[in-house]
């Protein structure tokens, strides 16, 4: 218990944590509209996220633990930008709609995992890719509005077009992904199944 423990305690662990621990400060910030500090904050966010994930498997220190709080910091600050920038851009509405139905199809399915005792996949490039869109999308709107005062509608409808495509697409490949370990699963169950049908004694 103490080793396992102690293995979770890790810099990719730690990065983890405090990009949750972020999303108190980012929720303030885009509520009182102060976005230029709203923008520093995404942007360490979005660094935590890529260092994470890269000193983890350059430094092997890749844990189940890990795993787990990865999407789970992800989904959170994600949801949280969502919601406080739809205040000042409306049109993210059907957007909200789509990211939230994703998001609680990926929860769905790691939680019937877990329940299968099959352990969720690490994120993919395809998570990370839509993770980063979705960062540069937000950061780009919000310092555009903070810097220069500028809103345009097309542009942010095409960001959030973009945003939207790229989040089914990774909805589409780990929907995929998640038939593939049932499929897995299901095989490995066949398999012992009839090894142990083999191994007991024929009756005379």
């Amino acid at each position: 218990m103490k080793d396992s423990f102690k293995k979770n305690i890790n810099v990719p662990n730690t990065l983890t944590v405090l990009r949750i621990l972020l999303i108190i400060p980012l929720v303030y910030f885009l509520l009182q509209q102060d976005f230029i500090k709203a923008g520093v904050i995404i942007l360490l966010s979005a660094l935590t996220d890529m260092l994470d994930g890269l000193i983890a498997r350059k430094c092997h220190q890749v844990t189940a633990l890990g795993k787990v709080l990865d999407p789970i910091a992800d989904k959170l600050t994600l949801i949280a930008v969502v919601v406080c920038v739809n205040v000042l851009y409306p049109d993210m509405i059907p957007f909200i709609i789509v990211l939230f139905i994703k998001e609680l199809l990926m929860l769905g399915g790691g939680a019937f995992l877990l329940k299968l005792k099959i352990r969720p996949p690490a994120a993919k490039w395809y998570g990370k890719l839509s993770t980063v869109v979705f960062y540069s999308s937000v950061t780009t709107l919000i310092l555009l509005r903070a810097i220069w005062g500028y809103t345009n509608r097309t542009l942010t409808l095409v960001l959030l077009a973009v945003t939207t495509a790229l989040m089914l697409f990774s909805l589409v490949m780990y929907t995929i992904l998640f038939l593939s370990l049932l499929r897995q699963k299901n095989r490995q169950l066949r398999e012992e199944t009839a090894a142990e049908q083999k191994s007991e004694p024929v009756g005379e």
